[in-house]
Parts: structure tokens; C-alpha cells; sequence
């Protein structure tokens, strides 16, 4: 009998230990090489136990255990392997069609009329009738009549038996009791915690605002998100824009994209653009490598490529390491304005809001523009008030005016100007 120990890989530098989230297979299951026998939380990310040879396994660790990298943890004894799928008969897999004779559909009796069938709920006349005068759903009476019909007689006795209060319709999510749930945090939701907690205790985070006028990206998406999708296979939506023009004024003010190292700053030439995304485990923020090289098609594209392997769970530590700047997007989720929290080691983050439409003073004239509320938290001991209002100002400029991203942050005429 030959076993194999299948020992809990490294996720990745500087992570000793992981949690066994779910098993996939179970003690006494027989496997095929390479298939997917647990999950596995880190740090950082959820990743798959794979079967490294066929046979049947033997689990040595429940859900939910710490196991440190590197331990036992499944035994495989190569001896027993998967039963051979037979071949499914030719004869199986063809649909036998058994051939009826048309019978004669009975006429309709003159005299009868024909019956009329009623959606489940449908109440009659005289039932619809009472309901009106007593303000009674029909969501809140069974009907007992013909396929589910409301009769009178089904008022009359709701009435009787007596209605659900307006309270207990408005508070039917809670059943009252006093009872608690106790859940154990993922190693993902820990290592998040001690995160935003040190970057609380270790930055001089501020905070700083301004609003953006969405009405020129509107007019853009308008005009070409048929094109777009027709010759790029994906929507256009606001995060390639933002990305956009933040890689543009990341330029313009190196230091929102630099980070402190021990007594030094080190200041990126390039743009690793961390995304944040919601996940089922909770907030992800994978990262597009130069950005700054992206075409907006390019952008949406990888957005989405990295959005689907969060929703999916396949998301590696690569993915999300080494960003030099973070955009967040509260505004899916109607948020109004916020004070987005730095992801370190980054010293900045970029906070979108919802659009809403708000009456604003243009050359005089009250109009009616759709607005955006966008916040910069930024660490005030390399990023001075000039450089976070002057990168936001910047942001904010390319954004009411597109062409700005093409032109290093210039209007055509100033180019054109020699400005």
C-alpha cells in the first residue's frame, strides 16, 4: 500500500500557519489526481488543496483548525483508485419518443360555458370589492376557491380571525428572543483588523474633499457604449476613467504615489493601481500593474478579470501585492461621502461616491448636474495640504474634461499654445 502526505503548501513569504475554511472531500472519498480537496484561508488570500495523486484519502485536520504550513494534512493511499466510468450505452443516450395517437379533443357543450381558470391570489369581484373598503392585501389572505381564487367568504373570515398588525408586517425580519451567534474571524478578517488598526496608529492620516461635475463621462458613455462593446467585449464604466486620471496626476505629484521605507521615501515610477472589489470573504484589493500604460480598454478589461476572480475565490497573494496607490468605490453601494482608510504600505487612497443629481451655479445659471463627492485620505508625513488638494484638483479637471487624460493633463489649445 502506497500513501501520500499531502502537506499544507506556503501561500506566500512571511505566512506560517493557515485555517482549513471547508472541506471539498471527506475521509474514505476517492479521488482523481489534482482535484480540489479543501479550502484553505490565509492571510491574504483563500486558496485550493489539490489531490496530488489518485486514491483514497484519509483527512487529518477538521474545518476551521490552524495548521501551520508545511503539516500533514490529507493521506492518500494510492491503491484504491476511481472506478472506471463505463461507457454509457448508445442505446441509453438515445431519447425513445413513444408515438401517441391524436385523440379527438371533446367538443364544448353549447349549453356549458367553458370554465375559466384564475391566477393563484386573484380575488372576485365581491372579495376585490371588501378588500378596498377594509385596505387588506391580497398577500395576506390564502384564497380557497378555484386554483387558489379569493372568494368572499375568505375576507369575511380573515376579518374574523384577525389580520396581522401593522407591526408584526413591519417587523416580520425580527422574530424577537434574545439569543446570540458567536462566529470565529477568518484569518482574513483578523489580519484586516490589525491592518486598519496600525494605519490608524502609525500614519498622520487626513482627509481631504472635493466634488466632481459626471456630466462630460455621462455624455461619453452615452455616445460610445454600444461602440465599446461591440469592439472591446466589455462595458465601459466609471473605475477606468478614475484609473485613468489618477495615473495622470500620480505624475503630477510623485509624492501621493511614494511610500516611507525605515528613513527613506521611495518614490515609484510607476502606477500599480490596487482596485478594490467586495468579495464573499470580504473586501479585496487586487492591483493592475502599470496602469499608466492602459488604454480605458484595457483598464475595464482587467477590472473585470480581477472582479470575477474575487467573486470566485481564486484571487493569489501576486495578485494583490505591490500596489502603489488604491481606489475604492463606496458609491455602488450608495454612499453619499466617506473617509476611505490608506492601504499600507501606500501613503494615499481614493475614495468615489455615489452620483447624485444636485442643482449647481454654472456661469450664472442654476443647472442641474450629476455630482460626485471624491475623497483623498493621505499620509501627512510625506503628502503636505499643496500636494493632496493639488492631486484632487487634478483628478477632478481631467475628469470634466476627458481630453486632459491624453495631453498629460493640458487641454488641446494649451498644447497647441504652447502653455
Amino acid at each position: 500500500m502506497a500513501i501520500v502526505e499531502l502537506k499544507v503548501p506556503s501561500p506566500g513569504e512571511s505566512i506560517t500557519e493557515v485555517v482549513i475554511a471547508r472541506w471539498v472531500k471527506n475521509t474514505g472519498d476517492v479521488v482523481e489526481k489534482d482535484e480540489v480537496l479543501a479550502e484553505v484561508d490565509s492571510d491574504k488570500a483563500t486558496l485550493t488543496l489539490n489531490a496530488e495523486e489518485a486514491g483514497k484519502i484519509e483527512v487529518l485536520a477538521a474545518e476551521g483548525d490552524t495548521v501551520k504550513v508545511g503539516q500533514v494534512v490529507v493521506k492518500i493511499d494510492t491503491s484504491v483508485k476511481p472506478e472506471a466510468k463505463a461507457p454509457v450505452a448508445a442505446a441509453e443516450k438515445k431519447e425513445v419518443v413513444a408515438e401517441k395517437k391524436a385523440e379527438p379533443t371533446p367538443a364544448v357543450s353549447k349549453t356549458e360555458p367553458a370554465s375559466t381558470s384564475y391566477a393563484s391570489g386573484t380575488p372576485s369581484v365581491a372579495a376585490a370589492k371588501l378588500m378596498t373598503e377594509n385596505n387588506i392585501q391580497s398577500s395576506q389572505i390564502k384564497g380557497t376557491g378555484k386554483d387558489g381564487r379569493i372568494t368572499k367568504q375568505d375576507v369575511l373570515a380573515a376579518l374574523s380571525n384577525g389580520l396581522p398588525t401593522a407591526v408584526e408586517v413591519l417587523s416580520n425580519s425580527w422574530k424577537g428572543g434574545r439569543d446570540k451567534d458567536r462566529t470565529k474571524m477568518t484569518s482574513l478578517r483578523k489580519t484586516v483588523a490589525k491592518r486598519l488598526v496600525s494605519v490608524k496608529n502609525e500614519t498622520a492620516m487626513l482627509t481631504t474633499f472635493n466634488e466632481v461635475d459626471m456630466s462630460e463621462i455621462y455624455a461619453i458613455r452615452a455616445k460610445y457604449k454600444d461602440k465599446f462593446k461591440e469592439v472591446h467585449g466589455s462595458n465601459i464604466g466609471f473605475m477606468s476613467f478614475f484609473t485613468k486620471a489618477v495615473t495622470e496626476a500620480l505624475y503630477h505629484f510623485p509624492a501621493v504615489n511614494a511610500m516611507i521605507d525605515g528613513d527613506e521615501i521611495v518614490y515609484n515610477k510607476y502606477c500599480d493601481i490596487g482596485i478594490a472589489v467586495s468579495a464573499p470573504k470580504g473586501l479585496m484589493v487586487p492591483v493592475l500593474r502599470n496602469a499608466e500604460l492602459m488604454s480605458l480598454a484595457d483598464i475595464e478589461k482587467g477590472i473585470k478579470n480581477l472582479a470575477v476572480k474575487a467573486r470566485d475565490g481564486k484571487l493569489t497573494i501576486a495578485d494583490m501585492e505591490g500596489g502603489t496607490f488604491t481606489i475604492t468605490n463606496g458609491g455602488v453601494f450608495g454612499s453619499m461621502m466617506s473617509t476611505p482608510i490608506i492601504n499600507p504600505p501606500q501613503s494615499a487612497i481614493l475614495g468615489m461616491h455615489n452620483v447624485v443629481e444636485r442643482p449647481m451655479a454654472v456661469n450664472g445659471q442654476v443647472v442641474i448636474r450629476p455630482m460626485m463627492y471624491i475623497a483623498l485620505s493621505y499620509d501627512h508625513r510625506i503628502i503636505d495640504g499643496r500636494e493632496s488638494v493639488g492631486f484632487l484638483v487634478k483628478v477632478k479637471e481631467m475628469l470634466e474634461n476627458p481630453s486632459r487624460m491624453l495631453f498629460g493633463g493640458k487641454v488641446p489649445e494649451e498644447i497647441l499654445l504652447g502653455l
